[in-house]
């Protein structure tokens, strides 16, 4: 009788720890899985360079979302879907029409000096956060290279700033020459592919004033 109560006692037990096993197997709690690594702490919107997409169409939340987001989008104008680089120059001829009015030429020279000094820090910027190295919708370069344009050519009419608007607009989109050069020598992200940027639209400028001057003295 009394070995028939211990078996009995440790079939209960023996019973009894596989239920605890089993329960505890059932309710663990699996790992959590790690965190998604966040962007840069000055700004939590922006997103992981690392893991995420180019960004092809940029929207009205990114341009406001960074000061040089603003800047090399030229204001909203870069958002333009259809040509953002002939939108962004025009934007820069109606800026120079007002700004030309209480701006002396010394001033504009200032101007151009500055704009190319931020367009540069703001092109780095933006083309980094796009993962973009030259995306058509940065069209700071376009604004700054324009203005060198008009400020060198004053003072001129309204036809002689259509003449060269469409110049700068056909070099800067040929991209032969100087342009392709600068295109493609500085391609790329950081200090260096934020020039390049601004540096084959400087270079469209450039051409636009030859072909200016020469027309100028035939």
């Amino acid at each position: 009788m009394c070995c028939r109560s211990s078996s009995t006692r440790y079939a209960v037990a023996t019973v009894g720890v596989e239920l605890q096993i089993e329960i505890g197997r059932r309710c663990s709690i699996a790992p959590r899985a790690p965190a998604r690594k966040r962007g840069p702490p000055d700004n939590p919107r922006m997103p992981d360079t690392a893991n995420d997409a180019p960004l092809l169409r940029p929207t009205w939340r990114f341009l406001f979302s960074h000061p040089a987001h603003f800047l090399a989008l030229g204001a909203g104008t870069g958002l333009s879907r259809l040509a953002p680089g002939t939108a962004g120059t025009l934007w820069a001829w109606v800026a120079f029409l007002l700004l030309d009015r209480v701006l002396s030429p010394l001033t504009w020279g200032v101007v151009i000096l500055a704009a190319t000094l931020a367009g540069w820090w703001a092109c780095t910027v933006t083309a980094r956060h796009m993962r973009i190295a030259d995306s058509g919708h940065i069209v700071w370069d376009e604004v700054v290279a324009f203005w060198l344009v008009l400020w060198l050519i004053s003072p001129s009419g309204f036809w002689g700033q259509l003449v060269a608007f469409l110049i700068f607009r056909l070099f800067d989109m040929v991209k032969i020459g100087p342009m392709a050069w600068a295109d493609k020598t500085f391609k790329g992200f950081g200090p260096r592919g934020g020039f390049g940027i601004l540096l084959d639209d400087f270079a469209a400028a450039f051409c636009t004033l030859i072909v200016i001057a020469l027309w100028r003295a035939s």
